[in-house]
């Protein structure tokens, strides 16, 4: 059956997880401390979550960190070099190709408060109209034409999406036997508190056991919107391309991907944060308090921790000076004139869509984009430095809840950009896929 977007594109027979020869850092000894050390230090953050300070800081700690990969060059975009330095270190038995395909088993853990596993595959590709892996999240075109070019001339999935969904089964259970049982393929600490583990499953009957628990399930993109897309539209480049579907079909029909099952490891949402430079703060309350009721606190914990009690829809505006203020309560009938008449009630009532709706358009004048408009994961105390170097306002929220999140998303529409922070993220250069790998 074609794809319902592109009759030239392939449709997988449900959610197929297929097993890939990974390529991973030839450091240290696996099973000993120093492979252990080595292993964390040629490994990064998601690429979206990496500074300029923070790519210094990786490349300081070791000269052949993944991050000259995802992040090439001194502007971050050199694409030749990121595909030299991997064709380099290749070469060299810097990284190695494994010598069999497989399906990786991921685990991530920190003391009695975190644990996560998954399976790391490549995964077919389908349309969101198919319903097999249902998007939650706008995407802006600019990190689509950056992801796009990387992977274009790499020939690479240099770091895996992120993928939920609801399970119970035989995959869940197989997974927990490797990783309860069996001796690590790699081990790496990180300096966040994280100790991840990866375990190669290349057993032909076990691979099909996965698979067959899969193949009929849903997923949700819970990180990686961006590089989902990036992987979309490689696919439909290729295809057109080629010309006949036959000849066309290859490694950019699966894109490298996490699968967690959330019923089992449920994950921990947290809330994306904005940053106004244009905005200071005196005009940006100002201006609000003819929209919403607004609540002055003496300093940032204070705040915070109104903001955590208050009922949604609620803001936390500070940048310049110690004060913050908490808007709450937006007028409703100016909020009925902003908010698409097209979209569900599910969706308007979503923090982020009202700030991206309402607030930003109608009360402070701008458009929701990436010049306007800057992103901090998770951490309100560094949005509120950014918003005061820059003289502008940081807008702190609370995250969105996995239910919201399900509803939107089954009901066929999605969440303005940047409105969710999936955890814990799978950590990049444990294991990356060639094109050649499979």
């Amino acid at each position: 059956m074609p794809d319902m977007a592109n009759p030239e594109l392939p449709v997988p027979d449900g959610l197929v997880l297929r097993p890939f020869r990974g390529v991973r850092f030839s450091v240290g000894s696996p099973g000993g401390a120093n492979g252990v050390e080595e292993t964390a230090k040629v490994t990064s953050p998601p690429y979206d979550l990496i500074s300029d300070d923070d790519v210094r800081e990786l490349l300081a700690v070791h000269p052949n960190n993944v991050v000259r990969l995802i992040l090439p060059g001194v502007d971050h975009h050199d694409y030749p070099r990121a595909r030299d330095t991997l064709r380099d270190w290749l070469d060299a038995g810097v990284l190695a190709l494994d010598g069999e395909p497989a399906v990786y088993v991921y685990e991530q853990a920190a003391g009695d408060h975190v644990l996560q596993r998954g399976m790391i595959g490549a995964v077919a590709l389908a349309d969101p109209e198919r319903r097999i892996i249902l998007p939650h999240e706008d995407v802006m075109p600019g990190p689509v034409a950056d992801r796009l070019a990387l992977m274009r001339v790499t020939e690479a999935n240099l770091e895996p999406i992120f993928l939920v969904y609801d399970g119970g089964g035989t995959a869940t259970h197989l997974v927990d036997d490797i990783a309860t049982t069996r001796v690590p393929l790699v081990q790496a600490d990180t300096d966040d508190g994280l100790r991840h583990r990866l375990w190669a499953v290349t057993d032909a009957v076990e691979l099909a056991l996965l698979g067959d628990d899969l193949r009929p399930r849903q997923a949700l993109i819970a990180d990686g919107h961006h590089r989902y897309a990036t992987y979309r539209a490689l696919q439909a480049e290729r295809h057109a391309q080629a010309g006949a579907r036959e000849e066309a079909a290859g490694p950019w029909d699966y894109g490298l991907a996490l699968i967690v099952d959330a019923s089992a490891y449920p994950p921990d949402l947290n809330p994306i944060h904005r940053v106004i430079p244009g905005l200071p703060l005196a005009q940006a309350v100002s201006r609000a308090k003819g929209a919403c009721q607004a609540h002055e606190h003496a300093d940032l914990a204070a705040g915070l921790a109104a903001l955590a009690a208050a009922d949604e829809p609620a803001y936390l505006l500070a940048g310049e000076g110690t004060a913050c203020h908490l808007l709450t309560g937006p007028d409703p009938l100016q909020l009925e004139h902003a908010m698409p008449a097209a979209r569900s009630a599910r969706w308007a009532a979503l923090n982020t869509s009202i700030l991206a709706e309402f607030l930003l358009p109608k009360v402070w004048g701008l458009s929701d984009d990436e010049q306007a408009v800057r992103i901090v994961h998770h951490d309100a105390r560094a949005a509120v430095r950014q918003a005061r170097d820059t003289g502008g306002t940081a807008v702190i929220l609370n995250p969105l809840s996995l239910d919201q999140v399900l509803a939107v998303a089954a009901g066929g529409e999605r969440v303005p950009r940047k409105s969710t922070s999936f955890g814990p993220k799978p950590r990049t250069g444990l294991v990356m896929r060639t094109f050649d790998g499979g």
